[in-house]
């Protein structure tokens, strides 16, 4: 899926991603799920692949080993996301781009 759920209100996005979770569970069906979000990357996955400026190759695949439902506020959920930000950042300087701070 690329971007899915991109349009949706934050309310809805949430809504959406417990079901999401809550299929794979049940399934266990493989998802690639392509996002800019690192939040969202990291709330729905199992493991998060950043991908280099050019040519777009995985840079690291990072498993994302945390209880579910995820915590967004947790101390590990955290140092993952601040890991995932740095790698994204690395790729945005070696391609040119100014540094931004995150929101």
């Amino acid at each position: 899926m690329d971007e899915p759920f991109a349009a949706l209100d934050a309310q809805t996005k949430a809504e959406i991603h417990e079901e999401l979770v809550t299929i794979w569970q049940k399934s266990r069906a493989t998802i690639f799920f392509v996002t800019h979000s690192i939040e969202e990357a990291l709330l729905l996955g199992t493991k998060v692949a950043v991908m280099s400026h050019r040519p777009g190759r995985i840079c690291e695949l990072i498993p994302v080993d945390l209880p579910r439902p995820r915590d967004t506020t947790s101390p590990q959920f955290n140092d993952l996301k601040r890991h995932v930000l740095a790698l994204v950042r690395a790729q945005g300087a070696a391609a040119g781009r100014p540094a931004q701070r995150a929101a």
